[in-house]
Formats: structure tokens, C-alpha cells, sequence
């Protein structure tokens, strides 16, 4: 496969926390950021979508009774944290960086708009998408997907710590079997947890492939902005 030329990557909170459970691991980020960069060198043009859950899961604090709104907003601010620390890391590398957030706080990022977004790509400029989508029950997955489309995206990749998507768990079950390629109605229909439904539904309807690695091995960013074959592509 060709290089994609636009990517937007998905990435998890806890990826940031490396070994650790919580919080930030700053040589952890700092790998990421020089992997990154390697990438934004090759003139692929990147918007990361980042989660929260290294500091806080709405859904998991709704189940003990919290306001599920209220634990939302509280997830969302979360991922802006973990913008903030991914583009201090970045722009110390020297790759101009923005972080475009969904819910105004213009003393911290600007706010999404998503001419400013693609422009700023365009630029050679990571852009680095935080808040979600600003709404309660839309996860980050589903974020992910949105901002995909809206700047055009060629693929949507997302970094997990598993290789790819496989029929069950990898982590709980020894026999887990590993796709190389699966479309998004077998997705949805096996109900294998690789993103919300709703993110894959939007993806399937637009034609718009998932690439889902493991971001655990040195390399494989590289790998898959590249079009080499790594992890599971899901497609039309």
C-alpha cells in the first residue's frame, strides 16, 4: 500500500500512564512525541485524538452513581491534560504542534474549528484534538471518527496494546485468533470490542478504513503511516 498522506490517530490515556495505572509517564510521552515527529518528517500530515482514561472514566465513575454527564465532562477535561503534555513533548523536538479543543478554555487551546484544523495541517502542523466532541455519552472513539471525516482523513489508526483485533480478548485467552483484515459488518456483528459501534458505523458508512496496532513495538507509527501491513485493517 501507498503512504497515507493524512492520518488521524487514535490514542488512549492509559498509553500515556506507561506501566504505571495512572497518571503521565514523561518518558512514555517522550517516546511517543519522537516517534511522531519521525513521522510529521516524512511530510504525512497527523491529527491525534487522545483519551483520558489515564486519569478518569466517566463510565466507570457513572456505575458508582455518579451524574453520568456531570463524570463525562469530568473525562473530557481529562483528555486535555494529556493534550497539554503531548505538545510540550512535541514542540520540545521542534514540531509545531496545535491543540484544538471542543469545549472553550482559550487560555489553554484554541477552540475547534475545522477550517483553522485543516489549515493548520496543511502547515505541517500535528494537530491534537482534545474534549472529545463536547458532548456526554460520545466516547473518544467516537470523537475520533468524527474528526477523521471532517479533516478528511485517509485512515483512521488506532493504538492499542494488543497487535491487532482478534476474536477475544488476547490478554484474558491464550487461543485468541489474530484478523489481518475484517470488514466492519463482521465488526459489528461478532461485536468485537475494537471501538464503540457507533464509531465503526460511521466509519463504515463513509468508507473510511481503521487500522488497528499495537503501539507497544518501536517502529510501527512509522509502519503504518508507510501503508506496510501491520495490525488488523478494517474495511468496506
Amino acid at each position: 500500500m501507498a503512504p497515507y498522506d493524512r492520518i488521524l490517530l487514535k490514542l488512549s490515556g492509559e498509553v500515556l500512564a506507561g506501566e504505571g495505572k495512572f497518571g503521565i509517564d514523561a518518558r512514555r510521552v517522550q517516546a511517543m512525541a519522537n516517534e511522531l515527529a519521525e513521522v510529521a518528517e516524512r511530510s504525512v500530515e497527523l491529527g491525534l485524538v487522545v483519551g483520558g482514561g489515564n486519569f478518569f472514566r466517566g463510565v466507570a465513575a457513572a456505575a458508582q452513581d455518579m451524574d453520568r454527564v456531570a463524570a463525562d465532562h469530568m473525562g473530557m477535561l481529562a483528555t486535555v491534560i494529556n493534550g497539554l503534555a503531548l505538545q510540550d513533548a512535541l514542540e520540545k523536538k521542534g514540531v509545531p504542534t496545535r491543540l484544538m479543543t471542543a469545549i472553550h478554555m482559550n487560555q489553554v487551546a484554541e477552540p475547534y474549528i475545522r477550517r483553522r484544523a485543516v489549515r493548520h495541517l496543511e502547515k505541517g502542523r500535528i494537530v491534537i484534538f482534545v474534549a472529545g466532541t463536547s458532548n456526554p455519552y460520545f466516547s473518544t472513539d467516537t470523537a475520533a471518527a468524527l474528526r477523521a471525516l471532517e479533516i478528511n482523513a485517509k485512515v483512521i489508526a488506532k493504538a492499542t496494546r494488543v497487535e491487532g483485533v482478534f476474536d477475544k480478548d488476547p490478554l484474558e485467552h491464550s487461543d485468541a485468533v489474530l484478523y489481518r483484515r475484517i470488514s466492519f459488518q463482521e465488526v459489528l456483528s461478532k461485536a468485537l470490542r475494537v471501538m464503540d459501534a457507533s464509531a465503526v458505523a460511521m466509519c463504515r458508512d463513509n468508507n473510511l478504513p481503521i487500522v488497528v496496532f499495537d503501539l507497544n513495538v518501536p517502529g510501527n507509527i512509522m509502519r503504518m503511516a508507510m501503508g506496510e501491513a501491520v495490525g488488523t485493517l478494517i474495511h468496506g
